[in-house]
């Protein structure tokens, strides 16, 4: 044998070895890709029920969502309608206060003008009492 084919047959050799050396993490390796390939299975069928359920839960919230902005709009509409109720009662409120203040405000005035008229008779009365006093004694002076 020649010295090249020597070394071929080393090379070879320790290709060989390192080849044996390789195969073991290769095998570890395959067994864990098994195991992340069976996981992803176990949560594909895992998720599938899950996400059906999600769904129709979905669906329900979204029904019970209609029926909160339908009463939403009830709500909006007795609001309004209250809203025009309470102007309502505020113009008649305004009307009714002038409806009563304006008598209340003849009769007051009609109450100070007699009682003005009653103290200016009083008042003529005593006038007409110290006016013919006063004749009086200028007759008594005179005569």
């Amino acid at each position: 044998m020649r010295g090249w084919e020597i070394a071929a047959l080393v090379a070879a050799g320790g290709f060989a070895v390192l080849m044996l050396a390789l195969v073991v993490p290769v095998l570890r390796l395959r067994h864990t890709i098994d195991a992340a390939t069976q996981t992803l299975r176990d949560v594909q069928l895992r998720t599938g029920p899950i996400l059906d359920n999600v769904n129709s839960t979905l669906g329900q919230v979204q029904v019970s969502l209609d029926g909160v902005n339908v009463q939403l709009a009830r709500v909006d509409t007795m609001t309004a309608h209250a809203q025009a109720a309470t102007a309502n009662v505020a113009n008649l409120v305004g009307v009714v206060s002038a409806a009563a203040a304006n008598p209340l405000v003849k009769v007051a005035a009609f109450g100070y003008g007699l009682r003005r008229a009653n103290s200016m008779r009083r008042d003529a009365d005593d006038e007409k009492e110290l006016r013919t006093a006063m004749k009086a004694r200028r007759r008594g002076r005179r005569g």
